[in-house]
């Protein structure tokens, strides 16, 4: 009998856990150091049971996963533990049974899915490769369940997707094809590491309800591994936190998020920002400092570094996972140093059942947790928002934008009119090949517009950046979702500011050094960074680099395109509090283009709304955040997930999948999915532009008081509430 078969028999007295992880130790061997990454991490998650665990990039989420799977990196080290997968030691299984096992019983889906899909391969042949090698189908049929995969996941246009290649289509696109093919095997276990990082709300909601549908349907397990706490609270019934290599807390996710037990768990939901909460109201809290470097010796508790509750027994000992309720933390910190609590008896043998876990918490503090002092915003007082002037700086009138996808013709942005104040931040929402980012790049001149003007500053732009002017290349700039496609990986962050100056400021070499030294602690990166490549800096150091770049020629307008979706939200909190400091100071309008709904509302003055190119609403944040509004508008809200356990509103969900670009609805573009659909009026006739008060106006056939009445009743609880 085999090492694996006995395993599973001496667990046959009760259910093996689906994934247990236990006190995993994982090294890395980089330049001659040793460099440890997890230290003792111990989880367990039951059958049909989701477990999110959550902490900053770096923590040692991803190695967790990839320990998991056995698909460490080749200078990755397993020291210590054990990773079992219902029962079964993966260290244990065979190259062809490890094969098999991935193919039939787990699937990941990673946070970039570019990685994960071959560049030289159609996505049909991809998607069917799974049912061809897994179920042994023949290749028609692999097709058609591969096209059945797409429409699960809410692709449009499906049959053209299939014929595509990855690089035709957006990040979020990619995403949703990479979900389809992880949920096409039925996996027992599902690790989601960062999955809807790309995606916007409503596909993120769709793509939650496949998951719940595939665990209700095979009681598959589920490891989420995500940055959205309202996306762990949602899903979730047990979190763990994760910070250097540690579980610092674990518990319930209703437990442990509205009454967290470890200053790190406490900080982290103070980062986020709130919904309904704007920039006007308060700076967003940020936690200080940054992780330890990868090999640094810890002695005492690896957070009291940045805790502002740290006593000196936090530097010299490393707590215990203390169980809660317990004593700890209702003592002095001399009597805590004398006799600390007793750690918790904690293994997988004595886990407790799903929904009646005991939470743990690695902090001799715990009790104090919850009056934890604030930790002051980096941008202090310097926050208030300057009310924006009543000169405009932008104004689009009717622009319009077409592709070629074959023989079809795609229309990417139709008939956009919109205005921009000084000073003022116009957010920019709406689902994945909605217009958002083309309108963008219109506006900068990174492509051409087909018909329209683009004005700044009372000045007709040219079509393209490469025939403007230099002053008007300065005054407009852009920063990108990911640095790392913008950031030259050859030079240092030095060199690249430096060139952006000369470019756009046109500085002698004295003052381009001193230009750069300010850009650099404008944005609050240290001296040493300058020296250091793109490669060895965090993600949001290489984010402060590029909004760095942008305003190296001082300019007037910058947009501002995903620039913090894949951040943490500590480092999240201290982009949009940077934002905002620079908005402040340099006078700068911001068009601002986002999929989390929370952030927009933060950020923003106004916000316009998108839809399958055509702008849809247009109001204030607050107008467009409440009745009456859009019934898109309506569901994108309804679709957000929220740490509030007690008022989530209905989820509203679309019907079917976003039509065609090259052959949109004739009437109302959103009256194929819209669940106020009032019949042929909506079918046959364009909707009118309806005014809800003065500057806030939506494009639909129901009336004001109407959409008022019907939404107040459908919804008793308004989105800010909740």
């Amino acid at each position: 009998m085999s090492a694996v078969d006995s395993q599973a028999n001496a667990t046959d007295a009760a259910p093996a856990a689906a994934l247990d992880v236990r006190d995993l130790e994982v090294t890395f061997h980089r330049r001659g150091r040793d460099l440890p990454v997890l230290k003792g991490v111990t989880l367990h998650i039951e059958p049909g049971e989701a477990y999110g665990l959550v902490g900053e990039s770096g923590c040692g989420k991803t190695t967790l996963a990839m320990a998991a799977l056995r698909y460490l990196a080749g200078n990755g080290t397993v020291d210590a533990g054990q990773v079992l997968v219902e029962g079964r030691d993966v260290s244990t299984l065979s190259e062809e049974a490890l094969r098999k096992w991935r193919g039939e019983a787990v699937a990941m889906v990673y946070q970039d899915p570019a990685t994960a899909l071959s560049p030289a391969m159609r996505i049909g042949d991809q998607v069917a490769e799974v049912f061809r090698y897994h179920e042994g189908l023949k290749k028609a049929e692999a097709l058609e369940r591969a096209r059945e995969s797409l429409r699960r996941v809410a692709l449009p246009d499906p049959d053209a997707t299939l014929r595509r290649y990855p690089f035709e289509l957006s990040g979020g696109q990619q995403q949703r094809v990479v979900i389809a093919m992880a949920l096409a095997v039925n996996p027992h276990l599902l690790v989601l590491d960062e999955p809807t990082t790309g995606l916007d709300a409503t596909v993120e909601a769709e793509i939650l309800d496949l998951i719940e549908e595939l665990r209700g349907r095979i009681h598959a397990a589920i490891l989420l591994i995500t940055h959205n706490l309202g996306l762990v609270a949602h899903l979730c019934e047990r979190v763990g936190v994760l910070y250097a290599g540690r579980i610092v807390e674990e518990g319930p996710a209703r437990e442990l998020f509205t009454d967290p037990r470890h200053p790190y768990t406490m900080g982290l939901l103070r980062c986020a920002p709130r919904f309904g909460m704007n920039k006007t109201d308060a700076a967003l809290q940020t936690i200080p400092g940054t992780l330890p470097a990868l090999g640094e010796p810890l002695a005492g508790c690896v957070y009291s570094a940045r805790c502002p509750m740290a006593k000196p027994v936090c530097t010299r000992r490393e707590p215990d996972l203390y169980a809660w309720p317990s004593d700890a933390g209702v003592k002095g910190a001399a009597e805590a140093e004398a006799m600390p609590p007793d750690p918790v008896a904690y293994s997988p043998h004595h886990a407790s059942p799903v929904g009646e876990a005991a939470r743990h918490a690695r902090c001799y503090f715990s009790a104090q947790v919850p009056e934890m002092p604030q930790m002051a915003p980096v941008v202090g007082a310097s926050l208030e928002a300057r009310g924006a002037s009543s000169g405009d700086v932008l104004e689009i009138k009717a622009v319009e934008r077409t592709f070629k996808d074959g023989r079809k013709r795609l229309t990417a942005v139709h008939d956009v009119s919109l205005n921009l104040k000084h000073g003022e931040t116009f957010g920019l929402v709406g689902e994945s090949g909605s217009g958002k980012t083309t309108l963008a790049k219109c506006v900068t001149g990174l492509i051409a517009a087909d018909s329209g003007t683009v004005t700044f500053e009372g000045k007709l732009m040219r079509s393209t950046a490469g025939r403007r002017s230099q002053d008007a290349l300065r005054a407009i700039q852009m920063v990108f979702q990911n640095p790392d496609s913008t950031l030259n990986p050859a030079w240092s962050t030095r060199a690249i500011l430096t060139r952006s100056v000369r470019k756009l400021a046109g500085s002698r070499s004295g003052s381009v050094r001193a230009k750069v030294d300010k850009l650099s602690a404008d944005v609050r990166v240290e001296p040493r960074f300058l020296l250091q490549k793109p490669a060895d800096l965090s993600g949001g150091q290489k984010q402060r680099i590029a909004i760095a770049r942008a305003f190296a020629g001082d300019p007037r307008l910058v947009v501002c395109d995903e620039p913090a979706s894949a951040l943490d939200v500590s480092v999240q909190a201290s982009i949009l509090n940077l934002l905002v400091e620079l908005q402040t100071s340099e006078s700068v309008s911001y068009i601002f283009i986002s999929h989390d709904l929370a952030v927009v509302r933060y950020i923003s003055d106004r916000i316009g709304v998108m839809y399958l190119a055509e702008l849809i609403e247009v109001g204030s944040a607050e107008e467009v955040f409440n009745p009456p509004h859009h019934p898109y508008t309506e569901a994108l809200l309804s679709s957000i997930p929220k740490l509030d356990f007690d008022r989530r509103l209905q989820r509203i969900p679309l019907r079917g999948a976003m039509p065609s670009l090259s052959e949109p609805p004739t009437g109302c573009r959103f009256h194929t999915r819209c669940h106020r659909f009032l019949g042929d009026l909506c079918v046959q006739q364009e909707p009118p532009i309806q005014e809800a008060v003065t500057g806030h106006t939506y494009k639909c056939h129901i009336p004001p008081d109407e959409l008022l009445a019907a939404q107040l009743a459908d919804r008793p609880a308004s989105p800010v509430e909740a």
